[in-house]
Parts: C-alpha cells; structure tokens; sequence
C-alpha cells in the first residue's frame, strides 16, 4: 500500500508541511502525524488511507511499490532494500 517514509518523501518533493498535506487529503494534522509515524506500512483507517493516496495522486506522486517499475516514466522516490530486508534477518542480530 503506502509506507510513512512515502509520505514524508512525497511531502518534500511537493514542498508541503504536515498541515499542507493534511488540507490537501481533507484529513487532520494528528492522522498525517500518526499516519508518518508507522514502523513500516500505514496503519490506519482504509478510507484515511486512501483520500492520502489521491490527494498524492492528484499533486502528481506516483507511488512505486516494491519491485514495481515506474509506469509514467517520470521521476520518483524508492528506498533501497537494506541487507536484512534481503536476507530476512534481523539487523539487530
């Protein structure tokens, strides 16, 4: 779905603060808040998800998820896979 490093990489590129991006989706501050504050993938209500991903979608962010090409041939954000992700490990071990 959405991961909160998205967020807070598709909020940079679109120059926007938490607030900015809250008004653009139609949700509040402390739901973005919460929403970027999420180990890994966005926990949150499925309808607060999505008006994030089509307000997003709207600014001109595509969202590439893991192992998916860009469609549009334009610019975007990806995170490296780190070794443990890789290897299924843990990297505290």
């Amino acid at each position: 779905m959405i991961i909160a490093a998205q967020i807070r990489a598709s909020r940079a590129l679109l120059g926007l603060d938490q607030r900015g991006l809250a008004e653009a989706a139609g949700l509040s501050v402390p739901t973005i808040q919460r929403m970027e504050a999420s180990d890994g993938q966005v926990r949150g209500n499925l309808d607060s998800v999505m008006k994030l991903i089509e307000a997003l979608d709207r600014a001109g962010i595509e969202l590439i998820g893991e192992g998916q090409v860009s469609a549009g041939g334009g610019r975007g954000v990806r995170l490296k896979q780190t070794n443990s992700e890789a290897t299924g490990t843990d990297a505290t071990s």
